[in-house]
Order: structure tokens, then C-alpha cells, then sequence
């Protein structure tokens, strides 16, 4: 018999459960992990489509399918002004950290100063004071300018630098050759239009990643909204009133709280697959030299 004879039905088919097998075994510990990260966000999704009787017992599979919790969830809360409320922060909060954080990120990198790495000890001390720390003589300030109750003491510090994302942009910003910015110099350059026409378009992955990051987290803090916009429900954020829901006359409606979650989490993960690459450039340079 030639080897090159085509196997039999059943000779094949075996051949293929054998290789799956091995695939499943290969990437048994990847699956399993998988399983464990995906299996909340599937039943967050499997129960906002069930009925307030079927939520509470602990099925997996709606019964039938309600697609009016949707609905529901803007008529029990203010659902599309504190989903602005979000927006709005997270916005703001990406730009300032943006525009405070490259200048420090440029002067703590390409410049030649006294005192230089000292500066950038202190920076990198501030990551280490916990936010609980500041709290109250920050609310202290802010109350006495009598801004506790809107979006500005969440908006304006994200203009005075950002400890973590000075960090990683000055860990970006040493990656690019230093003969760029002495070409610069030397054609009559001065600092400010170096770093805005050769840092700033080089570092624009390093750039990407920082804006991602202080999106993600103006749109998923809790503690700060909390605090300063807590009490008032016309500036309140989606991630506080999402936990007054939870303690309100609807805590259960377990199937509007996972409508509302879902919506909340449905932006997020769409600017996460978006920009996928600004995000795992952002977790690589932290590990370049220094």
C-alpha cells in the first residue's frame, strides 16, 4: 500500500479529534483562565435580558428574553445625564493629563538641569501617598472655593501632571535617539518647538497609551466622584449612581443593575478594542531603559 494514500473517513476524523485534543491540552491553562475572566461579564449579560422573578433565582438562561430592562434603567435613574457626567471627566481628565504630563515628561528627560533627578524622585514619591492621605484637606480646599458638588476638583488636578503618566512618557521619551534633538538645536530650534515637532510626533505611541490609561481611569473611578459630587445628582458619574441604584428602592432588580453595568462597561470595552495597540505599548515601556 502506498503511504501516499488519502487515510479513510474514519482514520481522518480520528486524526482530528486527536489534534484538538492536543490543542485543548496545549492551551488547557490560557482556557481555563479565559473561562474564570469572561464568566462574570457572561452573566452580567445573560441577566439583564431576564425578568425580576427569574433574576433573583439564580438561572443562567433567560426565560424569556426582556429587552425593555433597558428601558427601564432610564426611567428608575438620570441614566443618560450621568453617563454625560462620565463622559465629560473622562475626557477632560485625558486632555489635561496630556498636556500637563509631556512638558514635565520632555524637561525630566532630554534636558540637562540641576537638580534634575531629584525632581523626578519627588515625582515618582507622590505615586507611593496613598489618595485616601490628600483627601481631606483637598476637600477642605475645594469647599471653601465652593466647588464640591460639581465635576471641577475630579477635572482640574488632571491639569497639574500626573505622577504615573509623567513616569512612563519620560521612560518613552529616553527610547529616542538623542541626535534628533541636537539636529534640532543646532538648526536654530528652540526647546518648545523640539518637543513639539520631534518629541511629540515620535512619542505619539507613549502619548496614545497615557491618554488610554487616564480615560479608562477617570471613567471607572468611584472613590473621587464619590466624594465630591456624592450627594448631587445632577453631576454625579455613572460609576456612583450605578451604587445608589444598588441601595435604592430598585436594589432587586438584579436584572436593571446588570442592564445599567452592561451599558457602563460597553464604551469601555469598545475604546479597549479600538486602541488595543496604544495599550500594550503603554504597558512595554514601562520596562525601557532609564
Amino acid at each position: 500500500m502506498s503511504d501516499t494514500q488519502p487515510l479513510a473517513p474514519a482514520a481522518r476524523a480520528a486524526r482530528q479529534r486527536r489534534l484538538i485534543l492536543m490543542t485543548i491540552a496545549e492551551h488547557s491553562v490560557a482556557i481555563v483562565l479565559a473561562i474564570a475572566f469572561l464568566a462574570p461579564f457572561a452573566i452580567i449579560f445573560l441577566t439583564a435580558f431576564m425578568t425580576q422573578a427569574q433574576s433573583g433565582t439564580g438561572a443562567l438562561w433567560p426565560h424569556p428574553w426582556v429587552w425593555t430592562n433597558f428601558r427601564d434603567v432610564f426611567q428608575a435613574m438620570p441614566f443618560a445625564r450621568n453617563f454625560a457626567n462620565s463622559v465629560i471627566y473622562a475626557v477632560l481628565a485625558c486632555t489635561g493629563v496630556i498636556l500637563s504630563s509631556v512638558p514635565v515628561a520632555y524637561a525630566l528627560s532630554r534636558l540637562r538641569w540641576r537638580a534634575r533627578e531629584w525632581v523626578f524622585i519627588v515625582v515618582l514619591a507622590t505615586m507611593m501617598v496613598p489618595a485616601q492621605v490628600t483627601s481631606l484637606p483637598l476637600f477642605v480646599m475645594y469647599a471653601k472655593f465652593g466647588l464640591v458638588g460639581t465635576l471641577a476638583p475630579l477635572i482640574v488636578p488632571c491639569f497639574f501632571g500626573d505622577a504615573y503618566s509623567i513616569f512612563l512618557l519620560r521612560q518613552f521619551f529616553l527610547t529616542i535617539p538623542q541626535e534628533l534633538t541636537e539636529a534640532a538645536r543646532i538648526d536654530g530650534a528652540n526647546e518648545w518647538q523640539i518637543m513639539m515637532r520631534v518629541i511629540v510626533p515620535i512619542g505619539k505611541p507613549g502619548i496614545a497609551a497615557i491618554g488610554l490609561f487616564s480615560f479608562l481611569w477617570a471613567w471607572n473611578d468611584f472613590y473621587n466622584p464619590l466624594l465630591y459630587t456624592g450627594n448631587t445628582t445632577n453631576t454625579q458619574t455613572l460609576a456612583v449612581a450605578l451604587s445608589r441604584m444598588a441601595t435604592s428602592q430598585h436594589q432587586q432588580a438584579f436584572q436593571m443593575q446588570m442592564a445599567a453595568a452592561l451599558m457602563f462597561a460597553i464604551p469601555v470595552i469598545i475604546i479597549f478594542f479600538f486602541a488595543q495597540k496604544a495599550f500594550v505599548e503603554g504597558i512595554s515601556i514601562t520596562g525601557v531603559k532609564g
